[in-house]
C-alpha cells in the first residue's frame, strides 16, 4: 500500500500465529500514515524493551516473564520497519532522527512517568537519546550489548564485515543473522519466527537500513547528537545497570567495559553463554537480574 510516507509493506497478522513463547497479541496506534505496534502487558511500575537489528519484540520474550512475575509492566515497541509495525520499503525513509522521534511519541501517548529503559543493539542509541531527552519520563537505565555512536567509536571487524554485507544485499538473510549472532543455536522455529515479519525483500527495508545509519566519521549525520548523548550520560546520576554477553561477536565484552567507563559505571554482569542477542540465549537470567536490579 501507499501513503503519506511512500510505498508500505504490512505483514500478513497470519504470519504470526503460533509463534513460540509469545502469547502476547499487539497493541496497535497510527502516526504519521503508519501502523504502529507495540506490546503493553502488566500492571505496576513500566519498564520499556527496545530491540535492536534485525529484531523485533519476539527477542523480549523471555526476559519479559521475570519482569511481569516481580509486578513489572513490559512496553515492548517494534520500530517502524520491524515486527508487526508497518515497513517503508524506501531505504532512505530511514533515520535515526524519525526512530528516536516514533519511540518518543509511545512514551507521550502512553504518559510514562519514572519509568525502566532497557536498550539492545540499535535500541541503545534511540533509547539513550530518550532518556536524556525525555528525562521527566525516564528514571532508570539498562543496558545490554549496545552503545552511542559519535563517528570516534571502533567498529570491530565482524561489524565492518556485517555492515558491507547489508550494504550489498537487497535480500537480507535475517534468521541467518540472528543464528550467527547467539551462542547457541536457537533452532529452526524461533529462527521462522525471527522471520515471520518479513514476507519479501521490499519488506527488509528497515533491517537493512540500520547498520548504513552510523556515523563512521564526526561530521556524519547522527554523530553530534550522539557524542551529545555520551557526554551527558556521563553526567547523569540517575541509577544504570551494563549487562554484557560473554561471547558477543558483534559488540565484544572490551568494548562494552569501555562504553560503560564513559558513562561512568562498569559492566555490573556478565552474561555467561552468550552472544550479541544474550536475550535469546540467556533471556530469563537477564530478565531476573533486571527485576532484582530494580527491587534493590
Amino acid at each position: 500500500m501507499s501513503t503519506g510516507t511512500g510505498q508500505i509493506s504490512r505483514t500478513p497478522e497470519d504470519r504470526f500465529d503460533g509463534l513460540p513463547e509469545f502469547p502476547w497479541r499487539a497493541r496497535y496506534r497510527e502516526v504519521d500514515g503508519l501502523r504502529l505496534a507495540h506490546l503493553d502487558e502488566g500492571d505496576g511500575p513500566p519498564v520499556v524493551l527496545l530491540h535492536g537489528e534485525p529484531t523485533w519484540s519476539f527477542l523480549w520474550r523471555k526476559t519479559m516473564r521475570p519482569l511481569l512475575d516481580a509486578g513489572y509492566r513490559a512496553i515492548v515497541p517494534d520500530h517502524a520497519g520491524f515486527g508487526r509495525s508497518d515497513k517503508p520499503t524506501a531505504l532512505d525513509w530511514y533515520s535515526y532522527d524519525r526512530h528516536t522521534a516514533l519511540a518518543a511519541e509511545l512514551l507521550e501517548r502512553l504518559d510514562l512517568r519514572d519509568a525502566t529503559i532497557v536498550v539492545h543493539d540499535w535500541g541503545g542509541p534511540i533509547g539513550l537519546r530518550l532518556a536524556v531527552e525525555q528525562r521527566e519520563r525516564i528514571g532508570r537505565i539498562v543496558m545490554t550489548d549496545t552503545g552511542l555512536f559519535t563517528g570516534r567509536q571502533q567498529m570491530s571487524p565482524a561489524w565492518e564485515a556485517f555492515r558491507d554485507f547489508v550494504a550489498g544485499s537487497e535480500d537480507l538473510p535475517i534468521g541467518m543473522l540472528v543464528r550467527g549472532g547467539c551462542h547457541a543455536d536457537p533452532g529452526e522455529e524461533v529462527i521462522a519466527a525471527y522471520e515471520a515479519p518479513y514476507p519479501d525483500a521490499a519488506s527488509k527495508a528497515g533491517a537493512r537500513a540500520f547498520p548504513l545509519l552510523i556515523p563512521r566519521t564526526p561530521d556524519e549525520p547522527g554523530a553530534e547528537v550522539g557524542q551529545r548523548t555520551l557526554d551527558a550520560l556521563a553526567a547523569d546520576t540517575r541509577p544504570k545497570l551494563v549487562l554484557w554477553a560473554d561471547g558477543d561477536p558483534v559488540i565484544p565484552l572490551s568494548t562494552g567495559e569501555r562504553f560503560a567507563a564513559a558513562i561512568g559505571s562498569e559492566v555490573a554482569h556478565v552474561v555467561p553463554e552468550a552472544g550479541h542477542f544474550l536475550q535469546e540465549d540467556q533471556g530469563e537470567l537477564v530478565g531476573r537480574l533486571i527485576a532484582e536490579w530494580l527491587a534493590a
